[in-house]
This record gives C-alpha cells, structure tokens and sequence, in this order.
C-alpha cells in the first residue's frame, strides 16, 4: 500500500475531506467499547477482514469458555451439569475423530505432532468405508480423553483464558494424545483376528470367528456425526 493511501484503497487526503477528527461537544468517552458492526464496517472482505473475524469469534468462545468454567468449577467439576457438559463434549469429539479418521486427515495431524502412524492403504481404507470402525475408535478414543481433559484442563487449570484455545480445541488435543494407544490396540486386534481366521481355514472344526469385530467387544460411548474426503499421511 503507499503511503498516501489509507485501509480500503482510500487516500489520506480522501479519509481526512470524510472528517476522522472528532466533531461536535466533547463527553464522548473514547475509550468506551466499539460494537462489533463498527468494527467490520470498514474492513474490506479480504484475508485481514476474515482473520479479524476468525479472532473475535475465538476471543468470543473463549470469554463463554471461561464462564463456563467457573460454572463447573463451583460444582467441582462434578454432579449433573458436569455429565450434561461431558456428554456435549463426547458427541463433538466423536463427530470430530469420525470427520478426520473418514478424510485421513487425523494421521497427517499426528505425524505433525511427532507422533507417525504410518497407516497402510488397508487401515485407510477400512476407515473411510466403515463407519462402525470409525465409531469404535472415536468412542474409545473419546471415553480415554475425558478424564485426562478433566483433570488437566479444567482441575489442574491447563486451559486458560489466555491460552488461545478454547474448551473444544483444547479436548481434541486430549483426544490426538488418547488416539495413537486406540490405533495400534486396534491394528494388534486385527492382526489376532486375522491369524485366527487363517487357523480357522487350515482347521474347520476349531472355533469360528466370524462376525467378530477387532475392537468391537469393546464398550462404546456416545455416537457423534461427520463428514469429509481421505488423505494418506
């Protein structure tokens, strides 16, 4: 931008013919809070104007957050509006780990954390298809990530207001460190299930696994919904 324009393509001499001084009586007070519609006013649609929104509406669930939190901490993060948040928390994580684990994206945010997986084309295919393989793990996923968010986030005060993240980003965090152990109990079932089958097939009258489910003899929690495309990491 040169320095003889202003934010908007304006020139200086075009904002200051507009009048950027104040005019009329004082007893404004200058430091009162501006509304929002004025501060996206005069913010062209662009990247800055979308960044300045994606802000206000992280410092806007951050502020809900941390109300949030002083609610359940009355309640030592227990008794029954604890649950209600619990079981809103579950439902958003198992929707979020069904999305990622559908599109793949889940292994590219887990080798970025150091944490590679290394999912052969079986596995990313298992995924994107079948849902109740999404489900199962989500719902272990899930079901190991609440007691860990609950203690470190909100009673040991991990999560803070000025931590940048708010309550749900800070539980899928929870979850990307729950779900690696999820993984590979997952990978060592199928493997079990498949030597059984290959016994099975050498030996017809040993005991048949059909219809058994690597993972599925494992309790599940709530269900969530989700969407997207597969990436390979």
């Amino acid at each position: 931008m040169g320095s003889g324009e202003a934010a908007g393509g304006e020139t200086a001499a075009d904002a200051r013919a507009q009048g950027v001084q104040p005019a009329g009586p004082n007893g404004f007070d200058l430091g009162a809070p501006v509304p929002l519609a004025d501060v996206f006013r005069s913010i062209p649609t662009s990247v800055a104007a979308a960044e300045v929104r994606r802000q206000q509406e992280s410092l806007e669930r951050r502020a809900a957050d941390q109300d949030l939190v002083r609610e359940l901490a009355a309640g030592d993060f227990g008794g029954r509006r604890y649950q209600r948040f619990e079981e809103e928390l579950a439902r958003y994580g198992i929707s979020v780990l069904r999305g990622w684990m559908h599109s793949g994206f889940i292994f590219k945010l887990l080798r970025g954390r150091g944490f590679p997986l290394y999912p052969n084309d079986r596995e990313l295919e298992e995924l994107f298809r079948d849902t109740e393989a999404r489900e199962d793990l989500a719902s272990m996923t899930v079901a190991f990530a609440l007691p860990r968010f609950r203690e470190r986030a909100l009673v040991d005060g991990g999560w803070r207001y000025d931590g940048g993240a708010s309550l749900t980003t800070y539980f899928m965090g929870a979850c990307l460190y729950v779900f690696p152990n999820e993984f590979r109990k997952r990978r060592v079932d199928q493997k079990k299930w498949s030597r059984a089958n290959n016994r099975e097939g050498r030996h017809p009258g040993a005991r048949s696994c059909e219809g058994h489910r690597p993972g599925g003899d494992r309790d599940r929690e709530q269900p969530g919904s989700t969407t997207p495309r597969r990436d390979r990491s």
